[in-house]
């Protein structure tokens, strides 16, 4: 696995500059809650011809931040993009929630020190 740190500011040029839809798999955008106040967000690559090997943008976020949107260069990414703001209760630019959980479900169920 290969892990390249972003910031929120680049991230949206470096995904341009690396992705080739000829060559790059999007796997998913994904969460990891480092703690109360941080989360690890991680855009997951692969090479069509290397499967088994793995590319990650990541930067960490606070609560208040707005991850950018990669829908422009990667359409199918908002699916991604909605399950964050579902899950960790972040915010991701022009993505709304609602899409995975209920109304009545846990807010923010994979966010640090949730119990569910």
């Amino acid at each position: 696995m290969k892990k390249i740190e972003v910031t929120l500011k680049n991230v949206v040029n470096v995904i341009r500059e690396f992705y080739k839809p000829t060559k790059h798999h999007f796997l998913t955008l994904n969460g990891l809650a480092i703690d109360e106040q941080t989360t690890e967000i991680q855009w997951i690559f692969s090479e069509y011809a290397k499967t088994d090997e793995i590319i990650v943008f990541y930067v960490d976020v606070k609560e208040d931040d707005v991850i950018p949107s990669i829908v422009e260069i990667i359409p199918s990414a908002i699916i991604s993009q909605r399950e964050i703001v579902d899950m960790f209760g972040l915010k991701v630019e022009d993505s709304q929630s609602g899409l995975y959980l209920d109304e009545d479900s846990l807010a923010k169920p994979l966010s640090f020190g949730c119990a569910i």
